[in-house]
């Protein structure tokens, strides 16, 4: 086999293969959109965890936040929602596969929402410590 002539440029991929690749990136982001707003429509504590955010970041914006502190709270919130969709796919998907009580799928179940738990008490630790000082201060204590 002939040695690559180094001088020469490597074949680009034909434009008619980028499409189909765009098309199907975007149907990923379609199906992940969709199953977001599929548990907010049907989880209560999601819908919960989306009035948090909404509250969380306005107070960002109220205090004016550095980058830094913007990103430790977009981390904590980005961990429990995570958490939670995580739960409910765990959910859901135990649901399905255990109708009935099993002590093993009891124990998924719990085991996912310990996780959102954990989750939840370490965005509230950053939270202390990101509004804690500012809070205090806005208060003259």
């Amino acid at each position: 086999m002939p040695a690559a002539d180094p001088k020469r440029a490597p074949t680009p991929v034909p434009s008619a293969a980028r499409p189909g690749l765009l098309r199907r990136r975007a149907a990923s982001f379609g199906h992940a959109l969709r199953g977001v707003s599929a548990a907010l429509r049907s989880e209560v504590h999601l819908q919960l965890h989306a009035v948090a955010t909404v509250v969380v970041g306005g107070l960002g914006a109220y205090f004016g936040l550095s980058g830094l502190e913007w990103a430790l709270v977009a981390l904590a919130v980005a961990s429990v929602w995570a958490a939670e969709l995580f739960n409910t796919a765990i959910e859901t998907l135990t649901n399905l596969v255990s109708p009935g009580y099993h002590p093993l799928a009891g124990r998924a179940k719990d085991v996912a929402a310990g996780a959102v738990l954990l989750a939840a008490l370490g965005a509230l630790v950053v939270g202390g410590l990101v509004f804690g000082p500012k809070v205090w201060a806005l208060l003259g204590l």
